[in-house]
């Protein structure tokens, strides 16, 4: 005889699940759950940004279109700007300071131009790295993608920009006798090598930018201090030859400086080796290598927290 309620309705037993007393870690390894937005292993997200190759190209470019769009002058200023920077530091450095002293006029433009154009590349790179995550929240928020595609495609966008502006690099050192020669090939390693560092360095800055946007309004004070000691508008060799060696030393082996110098010992005839820091070379792929995989790591770690709070 069944047993029945007191309303006279059959009473049934349920039966325990089989998942009873199991944890919730336990439950999602047995049935191949993840936490949501959890942070890919390191091999996996670089897998994933490989697949989002195409994303990165793409948004890049846009950017890089955009960015002058309301500008009657349009993609001009992409050359534009860092060349009225240019004058401008020639007339406050080079004419009334004197930072050229100790070079010809031929060789002061030169070195200054070039000089602009390779720190505006980094300097570039950097700003737009602080604001990759705080200044793209619904993106961020509204699709699911590797977090380190945007300062990524941002350092991309300044590379062709700088690829674009390195014709006018290239008509300056010629206006000023500097011929094509072999050493001009050694562009390209040094603007990779550098690409690299701004690119590691953009995620540090995205990721310290997500957390504190207020960030974004310091940096321009930073990068004027080390545009002034990178030796942009004058040679730190001749600047600081009263001074104790290693002050200079320490000058000359910070990344921006190194590039820029590799840059002017390639394309300037009367830019020797004697104006370059010894182990020039090791010390550019170091701080590449250092920054570039350094900063996608640190990035990397903080994957499931942009966007969130």
């Amino acid at each position: 005889m069944s047993d029945t309620t007191h309303d006279g309705a059959l009473a049934t037993s349920t039966p325990p699940s089989p998942d009873a007393g199991l944890s919730a870690g336990e439950l999602a390894a047995k049935y191949g759950l993840s936490v949501s937005g959890a942070r890919p292993g390191l091999g996996q997200y670089i897998r994933e940004l490989w697949g989002r190759r195409h994303f990165i190209l793409a948004f890049s470019s846009a950017k890089l279109v955009a960015q002058y769009s309301q500008a009657k002058l349009g993609q001009i200023w992409q050359v534009a700007t860092p060349l009225l920077n240019a004058l401008v530091y020639y007339l406050i450095f080079g004419l009334i300071l004197d930072a050229g002293r100790g070079m010809e006029k031929g060789v002061y433009i030169p070195f200054l131009v070039m000089g602009i154009f390779v720190f505006t590349f980094t300097q570039s790179s950097v700003m737009a790295g602080v604001r990759a995550i705080s200044g793209n929240l619904g993106l961020v928020r509204a699709l699911h993608f590797p977090r380190a595609s945007l300062p990524i495609s941002f350092s991309l966008q300044q590379l062709q920009q700088l690829l674009y502006s390195m014709i006018v690099v290239f008509a300056v050192a010629i206006a000023f006798g500097n011929y094509p020669s072999a050493s001009w090939l050694l562009v390209v390693p040094v603007l990779f090598l550098q690409f690299v560092f701004n690119t590691g360095l953009a995620m540090v800055m995205a990721r310290m930018g997500a957390k504190t946007p207020d960030l974004a309004q310091l940096m321009p004070f930073i990068m004027r201090t080390w545009m002034y000691a990178s030796g942009v508008m004058f040679s730190i060799t001749v600047m600081l030859e009263d001074k104790p060696q290693w002050i200079a030393d320490v000058l000359q082996w910070n990344p921006a400086a190194i590039y820029m110098d590799l840059v002017r010992f390639a394309l300037i005839d009367d830019y020797g080796s004697s104006n370059l820091p010894p182990h020039v070379w090791a010390f550019a792929v170091g701080w590449a290598v250092l920054i570039g995989l350094g900063g996608f790591v640190y990035f990397w770690k903080a994957e499931e927290r942009y966007g969130r709070g």
